[in-house]
């Protein structure tokens, strides 16, 4: 079956303060203009603000984000909670955006602004076995385990479309989740393939020699494996970025932009933390602001032919 393909000027990744300012001012402009991703996952969401120039005493981060996106929309601007499960470039120059649901997006312009991952299973022999068998990126590492047992630990869409890509390269795939919070079409995509989905269970133990060797459930249960990839979440930012060949730091840690919030990609932005710290709400709303009127400039000129 065929993607419903939506075609927007400019399309957002992430719902949080940075994502927010960039939809305001791209819809200001204008501009058609698409945000995706949930803004529960915003690390402002539970927490408070002080000290923010021109609001006094405390407020909440949800209260926040709420007004913010009830500003973008009175601008235009369309919000999908939906998570991405791919990008790439159409031979027209246009960005194209997969998502969970099935669906895809056309944009002219795209903004990388989903914040950074910080989650770990925080079990032993997580950080022992990083690089040795624990991963948390399929698309950079799943070609490792060719022809070998994987398993991939997470919830959300990207643990569900890892272990489907898996399913192309090794040779039995796990999928651990305590929950299915994804698409129907994408759990139902899983649960219809040889993936052995563990559902209700959470992972106890990384065990292994010079590598990876076995995982431990929190049941008793054993897996033999040779790798295990860790996707709580989304897809991550650098994970997507490097998709299309964004350069990063020198760190390798972020995604690395100009003044202008360009990145080495034409007509590919980023703000707020995937760029880095100050981890800063102050940050991210200025960096959000440029990023969004440049990449409505740039769908502009692109879509008039002047690019």
């Amino acid at each position: 079956m065929e993607a419903v393909v939506s075609e927007y000027d400019v399309v957002i990744m992430g719902s949080g303060p940075a994502g927010l300012q960039a939809a305001l001012h791209a819809a200001r402009s204008k501009s058609t203009v698409a945000v995706l991703g949930r803004m529960q996952k915003s690390s402002l969401y539970k927490a408070h603000i002080e000290n923010y120039c021109c609001m006094e005493g405390t407020l909440s981060g949800q209260e926040v984000l709420d007004q913010g996106r009830r500003q973008a929309e009175r601008f235009g601007a369309g919000f999908l909670e939906v998570d991405v499960v791919d990008i790439s470039r159409e031979p027209d120059g246009r960005f194209r955006v997969d998502l969970e649901n099935g669906e895809a997006i056309l944009a002219w312009s795209l903004i990388l602004a989903m914040g950074i991952s910080r989650n770990r299973l925080n079990v032993p022999g997580e950080k022992e076995f990083l690089g040795k068998g624990v991963s948390y990126c399929v698309d950079c590492d799943a070609n490792f385990y060719r022809g070998q047992t994987v398993v991939v630990v997470g919830d959300e869409s990207a643990a569900f479309h890892g272990a489907l890509k898996l399913l192309l390269i090794a040779e039995e795939v796990h999928l651990v989740c305590s929950e299915s919070l994804v698409a129907e079409n994408l759990r139902f995509q899983v649960e219809s393939s040889s993936i052995q989905i563990h559902r209700g269970r959470r992972v106890r133990a990384i065990r292994g020699a010079q590598g990876v060797e076995e995982i431990e459930l929190d049941n008793g249960e054993i897996i033999q494996a040779q790798g295990i990839f860790i996707e709580l979440g989304a897809k991550g930012a650098l994970e997507l970025a490097t998709r299309l060949d964004i350069a990063l730091d020198s760190e390798m840690k972020y995604v690395a932009a100009n003044k202008k919030q360009e990145t080495n990609v034409p007509g590919a932005y980023a703000a707020g933390d995937l760029c880095g710290p100050p981890w800063q709400m102050a940050k991210a709303v200025g960096e959000g602001c440029v990023a969004g009127m440049e990449a409505a400039r740039f769908a502009r000129q692109r879509r008039s032919g002047q690019g």
